[in-house]
């Protein structure tokens, strides 16, 4: 119908003329009319969809995390499982033992490996690495660190492993060999974190 009244308008705007530029004209000529605007918008939208969709195809790239989400996200849950007491000036956070099968749960048992207990340290590296990365193997931000601990840069986890880049343990081994050698405990390592924003 719409299309009959449009065509009778061009019709008889341009009694001599036809064709598509008439047609343009007299739907443009309707009052509030946005037809040809919106569908050129739409196009526009179009092509810049199907260059999104060309560029996520490249094979095994990391996604981007936002920490601000992430800790949004992960740190309200454990919140609500953990608490925080503070002696002598540092940190001590309990919280539960993860789930198995987890990076979290890998990280909770490899903390007596590097001499950390399990009950006074578990809780900070918890709430350290859900602000960092939220657990995930392949958090990459817009510095370029990278992986659960966020390594600058991320190769640095090449000494931990080959599989540096994929592996949540050789990622998670490297990280805790950073914290005892930098910060000497994960609750170290959080009260840095807490104190400036990083670690």
């Amino acid at each position: 119908m719409l299309v009959a009244v449009v065509a009778f308008a061009a019709k008889i705007m341009s009694p001599s003329g036809s064709g598509a530029n008439s047609l343009a004209q007299a739907i443009n000529s309707v009052p509030h009319s946005g037809s040809v605007v919106l569908l050129e918008q739409e196009r526009q939208n179009l092509i810049v969809m199907n260059a999104a969709a060309q560029a996520l195809t490249v094979a095994a790239k990391p996604r981007t995390v936002n920490p601000q989400q992430v800790m949004a996200s992960e740190s309200a849950s454990a919140a609500a499982n953990s608490s925080s007491t503070s002696t002598g000036g540092v940190t001590t956070v309990s919280a539960p033992a993860p789930d198995p099968g987890t990076a979290q749960s890998i990280g909770y048992n490899m903390l007596p490996k590097f001499g950390f207990s399990q009950k006074t340290q578990w809780g900070c590296l918890l709430d350290l690495w859900n602000r960092e990365s939220g657990w995930i193997y392949d958090a990459e931000n817009a510095s370029g660190a990278y992986g659960i601990p966020q390594a600058l840069p991320g190769d640095k986890m090449a000494s931990a492993g080959a599989d540096w880049e994929t592996d949540p343990t050789t990622q998670i081994t490297w990280g805790l060999t950073y914290i005892s050698q930098v910060y000497g405990t994960p609750c170290g390592a959080w009260d840095h974190e807490l104190a400036d924003g990083w670690y």
